[in-house]
């Protein structure tokens, strides 16, 4: 997404994400964007359930947005509930985060997963630098609408959306999704096309990013690097 860019009742119960970011803030709930919003935005999509360890993937995606929810995932395998897990203590390595390499931007070294995990998960990275001027309401109206039609599109695991820096107003946005293929599909509806038109009126500058995060097994942490080329996940 342009500015782009999950709670298992009973295991995740007594731990909804107060997060770090904003400690009054539930990250599992849909966030509003609002151009003076005071801390950086942490977004994990709940989960209905927990699949069990048998569970395979489907191996075509549907070609619709799933009905059975708007702000849950229906399907998720066992390496990305991990994952989603450990990014409950997602955050940026500094206040420099914004223009620091992606790899180094935020707290990666520190999110572990079980060694048996092994997988790929599809990043993109929005950095941008809004015109003076621009008309802020609209743009942040299009990315609250665009967000919320990735979520209902599915494969959505986290949305970060940093805030502008006050010295030099860059900024970055980002989001990790369960392969590269639910991206694509998200990217292709209409609320992310009008977005991203309004996008390029808006910012003085702007630059897309695409990275896998890699889970391999045996380890315990998590590989980062730049997307080259063909599928990533399932």
């Amino acid at each position: 997404m342009p500015a782009l860019a999950f709670t298992i009742r009973d295991h995740l119960a007594g731990q909804l994400s107060r997060t770090e970011h904003d400690p009054l803030r539930n990250s599992h709930h849909i966030p509003t964007f609002e151009s003076d919003a005071p801390r950086p935005i942490l977004y994990l999509p709940p989960l209905l359930s927990l699949l069990p360890t048998s569970h395979h993937a489907p191996q075509k995606l549907p070609s619709h947005p799933s009905s059975i929810s708007e702000t849950r995932l229906p399907d998720i395998d066992p390496a990305s509930l991990s994952l989603h897990r450990a990014l409950h203590h997602f955050k940026p390595s500094d206040d420099q985060y914004a223009t620091r390499p992606y790899s180094e931007a935020f707290n990666w070294d520190l999110l572990q997963l079980p060694e048996e995990d092994e997988r790929e998960w599809y990043c993109v990275a929005f950095r941008s630098l809004r015109k003076a001027g621009s008309d802020g309401d609209s743009l942040y109206q299009a990315d609250k609408e665009a967000h919320e039609e990735a979520v209902r599109n599915g494969g959505l695991i986290m949305y970060w959306y940093g805030v502008p820096s006050p010295e030099t107003g860059h900024n970055l946005a980002t989001c990790i999704w369960q392969s590269r293929q639910h991206a694509i599909l998200a990217n292709s509806r209409p609320k992310h096309i009008r977005a991203a038109k309004l996008a390029k009126a808006a910012y003085e500058t702007y630059e897309l990013e695409r990275w896998v995060v890699q889970k391999v097994k045996g380890e315990t942490g998590i590989h980062i690097g730049a997307y080259k080329e063909g599928p990533v996940g399932w």
